[in-house]
């Protein structure tokens, strides 16, 4: 079988620094730079992460997050993600957002020209002890929780502007009708028609409203990998994590992101994870009556995205096949679920939990 993401998405891989080989960094460099520049020093281990390089360093009293951005990616992209992170330590401090180091002059990063011509961009951040929401069975009262922090967050960014948010990003909802090249890289044909039924779903119920949708800069991956809980708070909330896919888009894509990794995993009740949190999220931010709709069919295309980005990493990555199968397995299983439930269903339980989040 000849398999080809296609142009467009081609595209928005390549903007996106998903085609970028695998980097690394000069240790011995790196330590001298945060040496000079930020005054640290001590251990550093490597982090999983999609594209850059992601260190964390132990100074003996404190931790950090380093990060190093691809050799690819347009300083401007670089300079978002921090801006919108700096934005929100200043006007909203109170939200629980991972806070940024300063260099010695006060700096927010600091540029490194390498040997090969290219311009790397280093940012050191507070690492988050703690939980992982991912790591947790949440509760609904937590789910709502969860959900009202991403209300807070984009009531936070709604004056926020960026001339980097402007990109194009492969992970944005909105591009979801460019990925159907990637369903040729799944093997099982009853895997191939779940995602064209998602495929003709986003078609006739997000498509034709895309032109139309609120936008503004949103965190673009609100997901159980990037907020740190405390199960024991009643704030329940500590941080949330990197906003490495700050994007400006539909803001109903940001809950629909979030959504789309609580919908099917409970076989008999596909959807109440999602409701409670969507609950908590219209408390602090109320979606527009006429969106509303849109969110389940938005929740199902970016499940969807989960699961068959999997597959073109496999085929890239072949040392790392079996566990990127293996969690396609389960966002396709979650997606067979949920998409089973009438929409007409899910869209009356999201009004009626809406209702009862504004009385």
């Amino acid at each position: 079988m000849n398999k080809s993401p296609g142009v467009v998405l081609q595209c928005l891989l390549e903007e996106s620094c998903l085609l970028s080989p695998h980097e690394s960094i000069d240790l011995p460099l790196l330590k001298i730079m945060l040496q000079r520049h930020y005054g640290l020093s001590g251990q550093v281990k490597r982090l999983a992460s999609e594209k850059g390089v992601t260190l964390r360093l132990a100074t003996g009293s404190s931790e950090y997050l380093v990060k190093v951005s691809p050799s690819d990616e347009p300083e401007s992209v670089t300079a978002l993600q921090i801006a919108v992170m700096r934005y929100l330590n200043d006007t909203a401090h109170a939200l629980p957002v991972q806070r940024i180091e300063l260099t010695l002059d006060g700096s927010d990063s600091v540029p490194i020209d390498m040997s090969d011509g290219t311009r790397r961009i280093i940012s050191v951040f507070r690492f988050v002890e703690g939980v992982l929401w991912e790591q947790i069975d949440s509760s609904a009262e937590q789910l709502t929780k969860l959900g009202g922090m991403l209300g807070r967050v984009n009531s936070a960014l709604r004056s926020f502007e960026h001339a980097g948010a402007a990109r194009n990003l492969v992970y944005d909802i909105g591009h979801f009708h460019h990925w159907a090249g990637l369903v040729e890289y799944t093997p099982d044909p009853e895997r191939r028609l779940l995602a064209q039924r998602a495929f003709r779903l986003f078609d006739e119920v997000v498509l034709p409203r895309l032109s139309n949708l609120e936008i503004q800069v949103i965190h673009g991956d609100y997901a159980p990998n990037n907020v740190v809980v405390d199960p024991h708070s009643d704030v329940f909330v500590k941080a949330v994590l990197d906003f490495g896919d700050t994007v400006r888009s539909a803001v109903i894509f940001d809950p629909a992101n979030a959504v789309a990794h609580l919908v099917g995993r409970d076989q008999d009740h596909p959807w109440q994870d999602a409701f409670a949190f969507v609950a908590g999220y219209e408390q602090s931010r109320p979606i527009n009556e006429s969106e509303l709709p849109l969110l389940p069919v938005a929740a199902l295309a970016r499940l969807t995205m989960l699961a068959l980005i999997r597959y073109w990493k496999a085929e890239r990555a072949p040392n790392q096949r079996e566990e990127l199968l293996a969690d396609a397995e389960y966002y396709w299983t979650n997606l067979e679920r949920a998409i089973s439930i009438p929409l007409d269903d899910i869209i009356g339980q999201l009004r009626y939990r809406a209702g009862d989040a504004g009385t």
